[in-house]
Parts: C-alpha cells; structure tokens; sequence
C-alpha cells in the first residue's frame, strides 16, 4: 500500500463533535446531524468533508476508550458560523497519507497502517487529530469508495 508525507497547512473547519468510543459508536448518527446544516455555512472552501477524531495524549485504542469525533467541513473564516455548529482550528503538521479504497467499514488499511507501516516507518505517532478526507470519490457505503487516511506523524528519536 503506498503513502505519502504531507506537511498540512492549518485549515479552519466548522462542524459538529460527539464523545464516542469504538465500542459506542455514534458516527451514522453525527453526521446525519450535521449534513442538513452544512448548507447553511458559509465561506466553505471544497466539497471535501472531514471526519475527524481527537484522541487523548493517553489514547489506547480501547474499545470502550471515549475521544472526540468530528464531521466537518473547511472554511475560509469563521465569520457568520450557523447557531449549533463549532469551529476547530486544525494545526499544521507532519502527515502520512494512505487512500482507503472500499466500506469505511473496511479497517483493513488503518490495521496496516498501524501494525505494518508505522512499526517500519521512520515515523512515530503524534499527539494532534487524525482524519478522512471525504472527497469527490467517496461514496457511502460502496465497495468502490475512496477516502484518504491522514495520520499525524513525526520523526522517532
């Protein structure tokens, strides 16, 4: 599987978050929140959505381990954000990129990217939010669905 090694610039996104956890996941349900409202923001920069998570500096993938989970949209400003949406200021950073090809719920390429690709990397994990790109190729639900993997990086010591 290839990837590649992106410095993101900061990207202002506004959305909607939930405490979730793997074992509790309430994913379907944020999003099917969110997507009426994002015809209301305003100064939305592509048709790229980002589901993002936010997890602990402890985080242990833990089924039962809560994070933050976040559908959103980039945005040019955070002028004028509709009433019951929130903004979050994405830091630039290090990142590998992998493309997921199938279901999202297909965790096929998140456990190659944690068992195989970063324990061979020259990379270790870093403490700052992980997230899909939802672009033009993906399709919910559909085996011929494309997304991007964005993993937070840095050099190991």
């Amino acid at each position: 599987m290839k990837s590649r090694i992106e410095i993101l610039p900061e990207k202002k996104l506004v959305g909607k978050s939930v405490k979730i956890s793997l074992a509790n996941n309430k994913t379907f349900d944020l999003w099917k929140n969110f997507m009426p409202q994002r015809k209301e923001i305003k100064n939305i920069v592509s048709s790229n959505m980002y589901s993002m998570q936010v997890y602990n500096q402890s985080f242990d993938f833990n089924p039962h381990t809560e994070f933050e989970k976040w559908a959103t949209v980039e945005v040019s400003g955070f002028d004028d954000i509709p009433i019951d949406l929130d903004t979050f200021l994405l830091q630039s950073g290090l990142y590998a990129v992998f493309i997921h090809k199938g279901s999202s719920t297909d965790n096929s390429t998140f456990n190659y990217i944690f068992s195989t690709w970063l324990p061979n990397s020259e990379y270790s994990l870093d403490n700052r939010p992980h997230f899909e790109i939802l672009g033009e190729k993906y399709k919910n639900g559909d085996p011929n669905s494309e997304e991007e993997i964005w993993i937070p990086i840095k050099r190991k010591e």
